[in-house]
C-alpha cells in the first residue's frame, strides 16, 4: 500500500559531471504520480527559495580575496567576500582521483557548525596534486592534470570556469547568483546575546549589529503553510549558485521527475522535486553532461546564442555547497566517477530480478495460498508474492495478525517448498503502543526523533499517532537491524524479504504530508536531514537481512524513499502510479533517469496502484514491465482484484507469454546487473548512452537499451497498430528477436504490431544467453541448459558473456562464480574463462546455438577443452539466415570452440 509521498529538502551536497557532465544534486524522494501538488509548497510559497529567486542575474556581491589563497599538494582555499555584509566564506577546490573536481563553499566563521552530509560517499575521496599554471589580480589559473584541462577562478566578480583547450565546459556563478545565508543571531535576542556572549565571538556580535542595518523579511525567522507553523531557531540559511553549460541544448535527470526523460526549461516556474538524487544530463553536440547537486528547487534555462547554452540554477534551504565535477569524457566514464563517489548498485539475489505479485492487500493464509496456486494452475511463473500493512497485528511492524496469518511460518514453508519467496512490508513509522514491544524499546532507549520541546515527535500515520525513529544514528540504525533477526521478528524465515515504504518519512498531519522541518535529530534540524531519512531506514534494513543469516545472503529491499547511494543498498520503484497510459509512458524516462544516477533496479507499479486498467493497459502494462529492471505487479486496496488470469483466456494468454519471456532472459539481466555492481553501469539506459555521437537519440525516451545489446521500444499508446522504433548506429545491423529479421541501423523502422507484439532487437555483434525452460520460479531454473542467441555484423566480431554463481549469497565475492567470453569470428564460436582465479561448477549445459545472418555450413565441428571433436547437427533456415545448432551438450563452465566450415 502506498499513499502520496512527501517533497524533499536541500542538503546542500552537489555533484557534477562534466564533458558528459553529470550534476548531482542529493534531494529527497518519492513517487510523484498521483500527487496532490497543493499539498506542496511552490517557490513563492517558500520563504527560502522566493529570497533566492528574487535575486538578479549580473549582480553577484561576492568576489575572491586572492590575497588568502593557499595552495598545498592536496587543495586550494581562499575566502570569498560579500561586499553587500562583509561576511567571508570559504572556497576549497579539490583534485580527485579518476578526472573529478570537487568545489566545497562555507561560511569561514559559522556560529554554529553547518550540516554536511554523511555516509553518502563511500569513502573520503583520493585527492591528486593541483599546480598552478598562472596568477594575477584578475584571478589564478590551476591545472587539473591532463594537458588541456583548467579551471580558472576570476576574482571580481568570483566566478569559477572548467575548461578544456578553449572551451568552457561549464561555469560556476557566471550568472551571479551565488547566494550563502549565514548564520546569524535574531534581533529581538540580541541584547541577551551582547550579555551573555564571551569576546571570542567578538566577530559573531559585531556581524550582528551590522545585520541590525539589514532587512527582515518574511519567513526569516517563521513561516506558516497550511496550519503548520515552522520555527526557525537559526534563522534563514538557504544557499543557491548557478551553473552555465555552453554547448548543451538537451538536458536529463532529476529522478523521479514525472515527464520526458529530457527536462524542459523552468525558469519562473517553481519546480519542488519529489525524487531524490535529482540528476541532470546534458548533450552538447557529440557530447553528453550530466549534472547532480542537492536543492529543493531547481530552475533550468535553455538560452539561444550563437551556440546553445543550458543555465542551471540550485536552491537549498540548509547545508552548505558541496560539488563534484565529473569530467568524463564519455558516458562510460562519468558512470564509473560517480560510483566511485557514491557506489555501485547492489548485486540482487537473482530471484529478485523475476516477477513479483503484490498488492495492498492478500487478505490471510488462505488467500496467499489460492493466489500462489493460481500461478501453477495457469503456469505463469513468478518468484515473489507480497505482503501489504494489512498482514501485520494492527498495523504494528514486525509483527502478523493473530487471526488471518496465525501461522506464518506455515505459510512461508508452503513457498519454500515450491522454491518461491515472500515481501512484508516494514514501515519506518511506530504505533504508538505501551503494548508494542517495538515501540516500547524505541522510546525506552531515546531513538524517537524529537520535536522542538524536546519530547518525542508524534505524527499520524497508518497505525493513527506514531512515532519516528530517529535512523540518522547509528545506533539505532544498528538497533533496527537487529530486529530482523528470526528470534526477534517471530515467523520470519530465510525467504522472507522487505519493502520499507512511506520512508520519506511520510505524516499525514505534517506539512506538505512529512515531517515538520524543525524537529531534532540530536543536534540538527529535520529540514538539513530530511532527504537522508528514507537512505537510512533501507540501509539499516539490508544490514538487518545480511545480519540474520550471518553474513551470508544478499538482501532484498524495496524503498519507496531514496537519496544518492541509494543504489548500494536495494531496489527503488517510482512511487504511486495510476491506470492510465501516460503513467505508463512514464515509466520509461523515470526509470531511465534513476539509472543515470547509478540506481539500475528500478520498476514501476504494473497495471497502476490507483485505478481499474483496461485489459489491453494491463496487458500493454505487462509488456512494458517485463524488459524494466523490477517487474512488480501492484494495486490499491479498492480496486478489483487483477491477478492475471482473471481477464479471460486471451489475456492471460498474452500476459503468460511475456512473464516468461521475462524467465527467458534471466541469464542476460542477471550478467547486467554483475556489470552494473562492477562498474556502475546503468542496466536499462537511454539510446545515447551507447551513441553518444548520435544526435538522434538524444530526444528519445520511447525507448531504451537493456546493456548495450538488447533494444526495447514498448507499445504504450491504446489502440496502437504500429510504432516507430529509431534503430541506432550507421554501421549497426540489428535482429528482431522473435522473427529473426534483420534491419540496419541509423533509421527509423516502423513496426506493425498486434496485441501480442513487443518490439525487442538484438544488436548485431553480440552473444545473448537465454534459458528456454520456464518453470514455476528462477530457482527451479538454476540447472536447466542455456540456448545461446549468436547475431553477426560482418564488420565485427560477436562478442558475449556467461555469467554464474550460487544466485543467493556473498560467495561471489570469495571467487566463487563462473565468467566466460563468448566470441565468434572467422566461423568460429569459442567460450573462454575470463575469471581463471574464480572457482565454481555448474550443472547446467549448452543445448542449443542460434545463430542470426548466418551462411550455410557445410558441417559444424565442437571441440572440448578435452580436444575432443564431434560433428553437431544443425538447420539452416536460408529465408531468414538462421542457423541452429542442437544439442551441443557441453557443460557451461569449461572452454570449447564450435567451427563452421
Amino acid at each position: 500500500m502506498d499513499i502520496v509521498a512527501a517533497a524533499g529538502r536541500g542538503n546542500g551536497k552537489w555533484f557534477v559531471m562534466a564533458p558528459v557532465l553529470l550534476l548531482w544534486l542529493a534531494v529527497s524522494l518519492s513517487g510523484t504520480l498521483a500527487v496532490d501538488r497543493g499539498n506542496f509548497k511552490t517557490c513563492d510559497q517558500s520563504a527560502f527559495c522566493k529570497r533566492q529567486r528574487a535575486l538578479k542575474p549580473g549582480e553577484s556581491p561576492y568576489r575572491a580575496l586572492l590575497e588568502t589563497m593557499e595552495l598545498t599538494n592536496t587543495r586550494l582555499t581562499l575566502q570569498l567576500i560579500n561586499d553587500n555584509n562583509k561576511v567571508h566564506l570559504l572556497l576549497e577546490l579539490y583534485r580527485l582521483q579518476g578526472n573529478i573536481t570537487r568545489v566545497k563553499i562555507n561560511e569561514l566563521k559559522p556560529l554554529k557548525p553547518r550540516y554536511e552530509v554523511p555516509d553518502v560517499l563511500i569513502r573520503e575521496p583520493p585527492t591528486e596534486p593541483l599546480s598552478l599554471l598562472s596568477q594575477d589580480e584578475n584571478g589564478v589559473v590551476l591545472s587539473l592534470g591532463a594537458e588541456s584541462q583548467r579551471v580558472i577562478v576570476s576574482a571580481r566578480p568570483f566566478r569559477l570556469d572548467i575548461m578544456e583547450g578553449r572551451d568552457v565546459l561549464m561555469s560556476l556563478n557566471s550568472r551571479g547568483l551565488l547566494a550563502f545565508e549565514h548564520l546569524r543571531m535574531r534581533k529581538d535576542t540580541f541584547s541577551y546575546k551582547v550579555t551573555s556572549t564571551v569576546a571570542s565571538v567578538w566577530d559573531n556580535i559585531k556581524r550582528t549589529a551590522k545585520e541590525e542595518e539589514e532587512k527582515v523579511e518574511d519567513g526569516m525567522w517563521e513561516e506558516t503553510f497550511k496550519s503548520h507553523s515552522d520555527g526557525k531557531p537559526n534563522g534563514p540559511s538557504a544557499i543557491s549558485l548557478d551553473f552555465s553549460l555552453p554547448g548543451v541544448e538537451h538536458v536529463y535527470g532529476i529522478p523521479e521527475h514525472a515527464d520526458t526523460l529530457r527536462l524542459k526549461t523552468t525558469e519562473s516556474i517553481s519546480a519542488l522535486q519529489p525524487g531524490c538524487v535529482p540528476v541532470r544530463a546534458f548533450q552538447h553536440s557529440w557530447k553528453g553532461t550530466s549534472l547532480n547537486l542537492s536543492p529543493s528547487f531547481w530552475d533550468c534555462l535553455s538560452q539561444q546564442y550563437e551556440t546553445p547554452q543550458t543555465d542551471v540554477r540550485w536552491i537549498s534551504e540548509s547545508g552548505i555547497i558541496d560539488v563534484f565535477i565529473m569530467l568524463g569524457p564519455t558516458p562510460k566514464d562519468i558512470f564509473s566517477q560517480y560510483a566511485s563517489l557514491t557506489g555501485t548498485q547492489s548485486f540482487p539475489p537473482l530471484s529478485a530480478l523475476a516477477y513479483h505479485q503484490c498488492r495492498w492487500n492478500y487478505n490471510d493464509q488462505e488467500d496467499v495460498q489460492t493466489v500462489d496456486a493460481g500461478f501453477d494452475e495457469h503456469d505463469i511463473p513468478y518468484d515473489f508474492i507480497w505482503l501489504d500493512i494489512e498482514h501485520t497485528d494492527g498495523k504494528r511492524y514486525f509483527t502478523w495478525d493473530p487471526h488471518k496469518f496465525a501461522t506464518p511460518k506455515e505459510m512461508l514453508q508452503g513457498l519454500v517448498d515450491k522454491k518461491r519467496k515472500m515481501v512484508a512490508i516494514v514501515d519506518p513509522h511506530i504505533k504508538v503502543d505501551s503494548n508494542y514491544k517495538i515501540h516500547n524499546e524505541i522510546r525506552s532507549r531515546g531513538y524517537y526523533i524529537k520535536n522542538k520541546d524536546g519530547g518525542d515527535y508524534e505524527g499520524w500515520c497508518w497505525p493513527g499517532s506514531a512515532g519516528y525513529p530517529d535512523f540518522t544514528r547509528a545506533d539505532m540504525r544498528a538497533w533496527w537491524a537487529s530486529m530482523f533477526a528470526y528470534d526477534q521478528y517471530e515467523g520470519s524465515m530465510e525467504n522472507l524479504y522487505t519493502w520499507n515504504d512511506m520512508n520519506e518519512p511520510s505524516v499525514f498531519n505534517g506539512p506538505e504530508v512529512t515531517m515538520h522541518k524543525d524537529a531534532m535529530h540530536g543536534a540538527w534540524e529535520h529540514r538539513d536531514v530530511h532527504n537522508l531519512y528514507g537512505f537510512y531506514v533501507q540501509m539499516a534494513t539490508a544490514e538487518g537481512l545480511i545480519q540474520r543469516s550471518g553474513g551470508v545472503e544478499r538482501p532484498f529491499v524495496l524503498t519507496r524513499a531514496f537519496f544518492a547511494g541509494s543504489q548500494r543498498y536495494g531496489a527503488v520503484w517510482t512511487g504511486d502510479n495510476a491506470a492510465e497510459w501516460d503513467h505508463l509512458k512514464i515509466s520509461i524516462p523515470m526509470c531511465l533517469s534513476l539509472g543515470l544516477v547509478g540506481i539500475s533496479f528500478c520498476g514501476a507499479d504494473v497495471g497502476g496502484f490507483f485505478k481499474s486498467p483496461s485489459t489491453e493497459l494491463l496487458v500493454r502494462w505487462y509488456q512494458t514491465g517485463a524488459y524494466q529492471p523490477f517487474f512488480r505487479a501492484h494495486a490499491h486496496l479498492d480496486t478489483p482484484r487483477r491477478e492475471p488470469w482473471l481477464f479471460g483466456p486471451e489475456n492471460t494468454a498474452l500476459i503468460r507469454e511475456v512473464v516468461r519471456q521475462r524467465y527467458t532472459l534471466l541469464p542476460y539481466w542477471y550478467q547486467q546487473f554483475y556489470h552494473a555492481h562492477q562498474t556502475g553501469q546503468p542496466v536499462m539506459r537511454p539510446l545515447w548512452v551507447e551513441y553518444p555521437q548520435d544526435p538522434a537519440t538524444f530526444a528519445l525516451d520511447d525507448e531504451f537499451l537493456i546493456g548495450r545489446d538488447l533494444l526495447v521500444h514498448p507499445v504504450t499508446e491504446e489502440g496502437a497498430r504500429g510504432v516507430t522504433a529509431y534503430l541506432p548506429g550507421k554501421d549497426e545491423v540489428w535482429f528482431d528477436v522473435h522473427t529473426f529479421q534483420k534491419h540496419n541501423g541509423a533509421q527509423n523502422l516502423y513496426i506493425p504490431v498486434t496485441m501480442s507484439s513487443i518490439p525487442v532487437f538484438q544488436r548485431g555483434g553480440s552473444i545473448i544467453p537465454r534459458k528456454l525452460r520456464v518453470r514455476r520460479s528462477s530457482t527451479c531454473m538454476e540447472h536447466d541448459p542455456y540456448t545461446l542467441y549468436v547475431a553477426l555484423n560482418p564488420q565485427r566480431t560477436a562478442e558475449g558473456e556467461l555469467y554464474i554463481d550460487d544466485g543467493h549469497t556473498f560467495n561471489y565475492e570469495k571467487k566463487e562464480f563462473i565468467h566466460r567470453s563468448l566470441s565468434f569470428a572467422k566461423n568460429i564460436l569459442s567460450s573462454a574463462n575470463l575469471a581463471p582465479e574464480a572457482q565454481f561448477s555448474t550443472r547446467s549445459w549448452i543445448e542449443r546455438i542460434v545463430i542470426l545472418g548466418a551462411s550455410k555450413p557445410s558441417k559444424v565441428t565442437l571441440k572440448t577443452a578435452g580436444g575432443q571433436e564431434s560433428q553437431l547437427e544443425f538447420e539452416f533456415d536460408a529465408s531468414m539466415s538462421v542457423l541452429t545448432l542442437r544439442k551441443p551438450g557441453m557443460n557451461a563452465g569449461v572452454d570449447w570452440t564450435v567451427t563452421l566450415q
